[in-house]
């Protein structure tokens, strides 16, 4: 029996804000997705509407800069790595990302890797909107309990020898620590100049006082919906543990910010020191 598609709510959520940041921040934009808001289409609009009443909250400022920044970081060094020759991008853990579908790389092809039941929500979201399937993209279902990534990246055409850049976004914080040594190792395997770009967050006790609540706050609210947080890293332990990796930029939000929130029409920016984002090259 064909297992039914059941919305990621976290998925749903970064979509949400994503569109929102389309919609309702000032130019220019941190990132440009024309894809955002059409892919929700009707189905999403009362969600993303809604969304529209706390557009200027703190914590939904600081949960949208998050978002579109990560997603930008990612997509800049991917743009650095085309230029330098790779022709592969896996996304590991896809969600309803968007850059499949206004990939600007003729050369690059786009793997995307997620549970076979969010791949199934996103296409059919998808072709009820109007979006045809994209040539240069490669859907990777893989149920984690019983399928090995590795076996089906390769059914899915993907090159282990060629140079290849992962994008590991939102999804190390609700992994156990083997699952992520796994995913990690099996990055290592690729060639040099393969890299993964990749958020975390610190631990509990890394963070000062006055950010604890907010972050039990965002805890018991991912928890409350079937996906919690498990894995958390403070810069010093994730540097041990990318040692295959020699090339590492580790950035926060103070980084972040400088980079792509200065001199802002809006109060758009990142706060609090919880999240981190880097890129790690062989």
């Amino acid at each position: 029996m064909r297992e039914a598609a059941k919305p990621s709510r976290t998925a749903l959520g970064v979509a949400v804000r994503r569109a929102s940041h389309q919609l309702y921040d000032s130019p220019p934009l941190v990132l440009d997705d024309p894809i955002a808001v059409p892919m929700l289409g009707e189905i999403y609009r009362p969600v993303l509407e809604d969304a529209a009443a706390s557009i200027h909250d703190r914590f939904s400022l600081a949960m949208r800069a998050w978002l579109v920044a990560r997603a930008r970081y990612a997509e800049d060094n991917l743009a650095r790595a085309v230029s330098r020759g790779v022709q592969q991008y896996v996304l590991l853990g896809a969600g309803l990302d968007t850059f499949a579908h206004r990939n600007p790389y003729s050369s690059l092809t786009v793997f995307e890797v997620d549970h076979p039941a969010t791949q199934q929500w996103k296409r059919e979201l998808l072709v009820s909107n109007g979006f045809p399937e994209s040539s240069n993209l490669r859907y990777v279902p893989v149920d984690f309990e019983r399928q090995s990534l590795a076996s089906q990246l390769e059914s899915s055409g993907l090159n282990f020898g060629a140079t290849t850049v992962f994008a590991w976004l939102g999804v190390v914080l609700y992994l156990t620590h083997p699952a992520f040594r796994v995913t990690r190792d099996l990055i290592a395997t690729f060639p040099p100049g393969s890299g993964v770009i990749m958020d975390y967050a610190l631990p509990r006790h890394a963070l000062p006082p006055h950010e604890m609540e907010t972050r039990d706050m965002l805890a018991a609210r991912v928890k409350s919906v079937g996906e919690p947080f498990r894995l958390f890293f403070t810069p010093a332990e994730i540097a041990a543990e990318l040692t295959a990796f020699p090339v590492l930029e580790d950035l926060g939000p103070r980084e972040l910010n400088a980079r792509y929130f200065a001199h802002r029409a809006d109060q758009l920016s990142l706060v609090g020191t919880f999240g981190r984002i880097l890129s790690a090259w062989r």
